[in-house]
């Protein structure tokens, strides 16, 4: 007679997805915390299987932090959940540590038991400071207060949809080992949309694809891209707080698919000298009501004139913002305009070298696509960024006809020291946290790249390095 020792909650993915997708609608129909929170808490009392509760959050640079925390701990402490925050990047210092973290309820996803174990769900959570009010450097409350503060003022909603690129290569900690002499090594060399259903690209796919539907992702197509070993999967549009959620969500579902196939996903911009780099394509739409404001049959290139002059203000800052959108020393190899790099200033229906693109589109796609996104971005940062500049940014009065983005980390660095919207838009504290991360990180860099991709700008890229590699300098 076989005893059964462990009976922790497993589901099969056809019912997480309607499980996710039905938590989802309760979180686009803007569902009271107060009511979430209670629904929740009972079904983690209820339901025995369920032996942890992952809680994430995401620093400043972007890197997404995970805590799992035992379910009846988290029943009886939730509203008393403190970290260490002086370990964490761009933080506190170590003088003033401890930090909170406050859950949120409507950010409540089931999780695939194949990937992530049985028995456990993850919930996003707030970074707070000691005294709980929200911390000035977590920027996903920032862009959730942006959001709602827009929605109860003035009716939008902002609405966002993600083409994020990444590639796969062969073996576990792929970007580590390279530090140590070893080349990234590809599984696959089909090329743009090429690769056979079996092969090891297209099995990887097809997997973390279906980890994202079982998430509630509403994906839509999924394909290899045109670098060799290159992804990207694609999925619904969403509001912003979810969309930038969902950035982070498809990373860590890659790289923990990935993993247990002995293979590692990247997310470096340009990780292969000679190759196309990666992009996060970012479509934006806002829409008051069930109206998308950015649609006007008779505009210019199909949008109204609220959509232009939201573009005209982004670019307007472009360069003043790149370093938001571009945070790595490696994201500025991707600005290469041998590889269709999105480095003008500049909108454009067709010119794909364009910052902005503007799709074809009707009532309801009508958008604005900024191409000048690398993966590795803090999504809740370029999606605040974004937005907010916008909405609220200066309209210069001309552009140089030839104006163009920096190529490297330092001009990013010294066009957002010197910018005068950036201060308003995330305050001096967080400016300076900022900029003095990148320079970190860049000082340890060769200064004048050449065209080889470098031991350094991967060791010590923001989501590669940890305390032991960055203290082998």
């Amino acid at each position: 007679m076989t005893t059964i020792l462990r009976d922790f909650l497993e589901i099969p993915y056809d019912q997480l997805e309607e499980l996710n997708l039905e938590a989802k609608t309760k979180r686009l129909n803007h569902t009271p915390l107060d009511t979430l929170r209670e629904e929740r808490m009972k079904y983690l009392a209820d339901e025995k299987r369920i032996k942890a509760v992952t809680v994430c959050f995401t620093d400043l640079e972007g890197r997404l932090h995970m805590l799992d925390y035992d379910k009846k701990f988290l029943l009886k402490s939730a509203d008393n959940l403190t970290f260490d925050g002086s370990s964490v990047r761009g933080f506190s210092q170590q003088s003033e540590s401890d930090l909170r973290l406050s859950i949120d309820w409507s950010a409540f996803y089931w999780l695939p038991s194949d990937v992530f174990s049985a028995g456990k769900v993850l919930v996003f959570g707030e970074v707070l400071e000691r005294d709980g009010n929200p911390y000035v450097a977590d920027l996903r409350s920032i862009l959730k207060n942006f959001s709602t503060e827009q929605r109860e003022k003035n009716g939008y909603t902002f609405n966002l949809s993600n083409e994020i690129e990444g590639f796969v290569f062969r073996g576990r900690h792929a970007e580590q080992r390279y530090i140590e002499g070893e080349p990234f090594e590809f599984v696959s060399t089909g090329g743009y949309y090429h690769s056979l259903p079996g092969d090891t690209l297209r099995s990887f796919i097809d997997r973390a694809a279906g980890v994202q539907r079982a998430m509630g992702f509403a994906n839509e197509k999924d394909h290899p891209e045109v670098a060799p070993s290159q992804f990207e999967m694609n999925y619904s549009y969403a509001e912003a707080i979810v969309a930038a959620d969902q950035v982070q969500l498809y990373k860590l579902i890659a790289r923990q698919v990935a993993q247990q196939m002995d293979l590692t996903a990247s997310f470096l911009p340009k990780p292969v000298t000679g190759i196309n780099g990666t992009g996060m394509h970012t479509n934006m739409s806002i829409s008051g009501g069930d109206t998308n404001l950015f649609y006007q049959a008779d505009g210019k290139d199909g949008v109204s004139g609220f959509a232009w002059d939201f573009v005209k203000r982004i670019l307007s800052h472009g360069r003043e913002i790149c370093l938001l959108l571009n945070p790595s020393v490696n994201s500025y190899r991707r600005l290469d305009p041998h590889f269709e790099a999105p480095n003008q200033i500049k909108a454009s229906a067709i010119d794909r070298g364009s910052m902005v693109r503007i799709p074809i589109g009707n009532s309801r796609s009508a958008r604005v696509e900024v191409r000048s996104i690398a993966p590795d971005v803090n999504p809740y940062l370029a999606i605040y960024a974004l937005f907010r500049t916008g909405l609220e940014g200066t309209i210069a009065s001309s552009l140089p006809p030839e104006a163009i983005l920096p190529d490297n980390i330092y001009d990013a660095i010294e066009d957002f020291e010197k910018g005068s919207f950036i201060q308003t838009l995330l305050g001096s504290e967080v400016c300076a946290r900022y900029a003095a991360l990148k320079r970190a990180s860049a000082d340890r860099c060769p200064r004048v790249l050449g065209t080889l991709i470098k031991p350094a700008e991967i060791q010590f890229h923001h989501e590669v390095t940890n305390q032991f590699y960055w203290n082998k300098f």
